[in-house]
């Protein structure tokens, strides 16, 4: 079928959806108050809906007063009693399937409902949704022409109790309807295979024989996909693997670290590159221009969102607002409602709000990865444009990184300690150590006041790590994979010793 011939079907099928759009950033807060007595009148007959008396809510101030703000630890026993097979629970229909997660850090895993409607209503609906902005900004657009390369998770669907669980990815892929999978590439039998290390190279030798015109992944991985593809090829471009490659659209991590290598192998100056915000939980926000890297909170998806300040969380005074009551540039934690029957869960990211007309956000890290040992609230989102400066002053590249603070000890102060594993290492360590401090004093007034003078902290400490050092870390720990992460930022020590010691072998 002719190119413009695909383009306006799937323009015409997808035009509603951008109505649906402009309703949303329009009236945000109303769509978002309406989706909540929504998701409470479902749940009212659950046994958290009796226990919380839902049929008596008929307004987020009562929500807010009567539900508390829980986290997986509060909620563990609860799902587990899901796992099990219980129904009518948290959410109304049988959930019977549970996205795997061990996050960043911590061998434990969690395990997070995903209900039928949650992987329709959100998850599914995000995929076209995406489509629809791709394409609504780019007309011209040959995406239909080709294959998506996906590049998810290594874990099988596994049965238990009569439920299934594996990586989100992965229960994704094993339900995907038949649209998506008839566009995507490798196959399921391949993008389901559970030993990571065989599978890279079973979708390198299956990919290369299509048609890709667009990638989906998380960045850190599919860059290795890109050099195995390249090594197995020959070839010096991905252009010239995938000549009709047009779009990548990537999440999980920030991309900034990634950028320059990207561009490195796709030589096409008009490839896009488009940010996704999607975890366990569900779908949450999605670039929405070409050119800017904020993202459009998503608020019809079956998710209530509300915000917690970072400068008050886990404070005897924390304070939670919704839409309404929140302001740009603020830092927030972020608590969902969702149609999966998470009720003011904690998800442990956080985001800053860049517009109010529509709701544009930048997630900037996670609550727990930050280093604040000494007051000095530094943030992943700090720590990735301090080094990005570094090293675009010292002509170098870094591929990974982490931090952890080095504590007090007798008169001996404090200092941040830094493992970086760099694609072009700079000329001098010591120049990158001193480079990297200022950048960090100019971005972050707080770890400026600390370094003032030495009082507080002294000059960072720097480590240069080995060829694929975190991606032997990530195998030690059972973490290869499209959907784990390498923890940036610590108030602990625990996986920066692990490093320098791998490091040191």
């Amino acid at each position: 079928m002719p190119i413009p011939i695909v383009n306006s079907i799937a323009s015409w099928i997808l035009k509603k959806r951008i109505h649906h759009m402009e309703l949303f950033k329009k009236h945000p807060n109303e769509v978002q108050n309406e989706l909540l007595l929504d998701l409470i009148f479902k749940a009212q007959n659950t046994e958290i809906g009796k226990t919380y008396g839902f049929h008596e809510i008929k307004n987020y101030d009562t929500f807010r007063e009567r539900l508390p703000v829980q986290t997986y630890e509060d909620l563990e026993a609860t799902f587990e009693r899901c796992r099990q097979g219980e129904a009518n629970i948290i959410w109304p229909t049988p959930i019977t399937m549970f996205a795997k997660s061990s996050g960043t850090t911590g061998a434990k895993s969690k395990f997070i409902p995903v209900s039928q409607e949650s992987l329709e209503d959100c998850h599914y609906a995000a995929s076209k949704d995406l489509l629809c902005i791709y394409l609504n900004n780019n007309p011209d657009s040959k995406l239909f022409t080709g294959k998506s390369l996906r590049l998810g998770g290594s874990k099988e669907i596994y049965q238990d109790k009569g439920t299934s669980y594996g990586d989100l990815s992965a229960l994704l892929i094993y339900n995907m309807p038949f649209w998506a999978t008839y566009s995507s590439t490798p196959g399921n039998s391949v993008s389901l295979m559970s030993d990571w290390e065989t599978k890279m190279q079973a979708i390198v030798d299956e990919t290369i024989k299509e048609r890709v015109t667009s990638l989906a992944g998380v960045p850190s991985w599919m860059l290795v996909l890109l050099n195995d593809v390249l090594e197995t090829t020959g070839k010096t471009a991905i252009d010239e693997v995938w000549p009709d490659l047009e779009v990548y659209f990537h999440g999980g991590v920030s991309f900034e670290p990634y950028k320059n290598q990207y561009e490195q192998l796709i030589s096409n100056k008009n490839m896009k590159y488009y940010e996704i915000y999607n975890a366990s939980e569900g779908f949450f926000a999605a670039q929405d221009s070409n050119d800017s890297k904020d993202l459009l909170l998503m608020l019809d998806y079956g998710i209530f969102f509300e915000f917690i300040p970072m400068s008050t969380y886990g404070t005897p005074h924390e304070k939670v607002i919704n839409l309404s009551e929140v302001e740009i540039g603020k830092n927030y934690a972020i608590v969902i409602t969702t149609n999966s029957g998470l009720w003011r869960y904690k998800i442990g990211d956080t985001i800053r709000f860049t517009s109010l007309s529509p709701h544009r956000i930048r997630v900037t890290g996670r609550t727990k990865h930050h280093i604040n040992a000494f007051g000095e609230e530094l943030i992943i989102e700090n720590a990735e444009a301090a080094i990005n400066k570094t090293a675009s002053e010292l002509n170098c590249e870094v591929m990974e990184y982490t931090a952890a603070p080095v504590f007090m000890s007798g008169n001996k102060k404090g200092a941040h300690e830094w493992i970086l594993e760099f694609k072009t290492p700079p000329e001098s360590l010591d120049d990158f150590r001193i480079h990297l401090d200022k950048n960090l004093q100019e971005i972050n007034s707080d770890y400026e006041a600390k370094r003032y003078n030495n009082m507080t902290l002294d000059l960072l400490k720097i480590h240069q790590a080995k060829p694929k050092l975190f991606q032997q870390w990530l195998k030690r720990h059972n973490k290869l994979g499209g959907q784990h992460k390498i923890p940036r930022l610590s108030n602990s020590r625990e996986h920066l010793e692990e490093l320098l010691a791998l490091n040191r072998i």
